[in-house]
C-alpha cells in the first residue's frame, strides 16, 4: 500500500493545475483543500477523466495519477468480471472511465472501473448517466490502495455502491451493510460460487502469459467449473 500523500494549496486554473500534475509521483495522491463545488465541476469538465483518478468530499479534491501496474491490474480484473458475467448470462454494464458525483452529497470519484447488475435495466443503453437520478453503479474496482482507500470507501459508502473490489496483491471485497459501513466478506454477492483466491490466480497470470491466452484459459476454467457444479475448494 502506498504510504504517502502529498497536500498541495488549490491552483484552480487549469493550465496551473495541469503543469503540478505533470509533477507529481504517480501512485501518490495529492490532495487539495477548501475547494467548492463549482471548482471541483469545473476541474472535471475541463479536464476529463481518462488519465488520473479523483475523489472530492466536502471541500477536499484528492488527484492521484495511477501507476502502469495498476491500471493494468484493473483492467484485468474488469475483463474477468465481464467473462465470468458472459458466461453465468448476467446483465452487465460497464462504465470506464465515469465520475460518480452527487452535488447534493457533496461526494464525487472515480472508480478503476464499474458495473451494472442488479441496475442494469435501468441504465441500459444509456451513454450518459446522471447520477442524481440514475442508480450508483452496483460493483466498483479500486486497484489504486492507497494510504486514502478509507477516504474512498467512505465516499462510495455515501454514494450508495453495494459492493467495492479492492486489488491489493490480493482481492477484497467490501459490501455495505445496513449502517451504510463496508465489511469484508469472502464471496461477491453478484459472483456467490467463485472463489477469489482463483481470480488472483489468474491476475498473477498475466506477467507469464499474454492476454488473448490468459483471457481463453479464465473462460475455460469458468466453463468447467460451472460443469462441475463449482466445487467448493475451485480448480487448482
Amino acid at each position: 500500500m502506498k504510504n504517502s500523500t502529498a497536500i498541495l494549496e488549490p491552483a484552480w486554473r487549469v493550465d496551473q493545475l495541469r503543469e503540478q500534475l505533470e509533477n507529481i509521483e504517480r501512485g501518490v495522491p495529492v490532495r487539495f483543500t477548501h475547494v467548492g463545488w463549482d471548482e471541483y465541476s469545473a476541474f472535471l469538465d475541463e479536464m476529463g477523466n481518462d488519465y488520473y483518478r479523483s475523489s472530492y468530499s466536502d471541500g477536499e479534491f484528492e488527484i492521484l495519477m495511477p501507476l502502469s501496474i495498476d491500471a493494468a491490474r484493473a483492467y484485468i480484473v474488469s475483463r474477468l468480471i465481464q467473462t465470468l458475467a458472459d458466461e453465468l448470462d448476467l446483465p452487465i454494464k460497464g462504465l470506464d472511465p465515469v465520475t460518480i458525483r452527487r452535488e447534493d452529497l457533496q461526494k464525487g470519484l472515480e472508480p478503476d472501473r464499474c458495473f451494472y447488475f442488479d441496475n442494469e435495466p435501468l441504465v441500459r443503453g444509456k451513454l450518459h448517466l446522471d447520477f442524481d437520478i440514475d442508480p450508483p453503479p452496483d460493483l466498483a474496482v479500486e486497484a489504486e490502495v492507497t494510504v486514502s482507500i478509507g477516504r474512498r470507501l467512505r465516499i462510495y459508502a455515501a454514494l450508495g455502491v453495494p459492493e467495492v473490489w479492492r486489488y491489493d496483491d490480493g482481492l477484497i471485497v467490501c459490501q455495505l451493510n445496513e449502517d451504510s459501513e463496508y465489511v469484508t466478506v469472502e464471496r461477491s454477492r453478484f459472483f456467490p460460487k467463485v472463489p477469489l483466491t482463483e481470480l488472483v490466480k489468474f491476475v498473477k497470470m498475466y506477467e507469464q502469459m499474454g492476454e488473448r491466452e490468459l483471457f481463453k484459459t479464465f473462460r475455460t476454467w469458468v466453463r468447467g467449473q460451472i460443469a462441475a457444479g463449482w466445487p467448493e475448494t475451485g480448480a487448482e
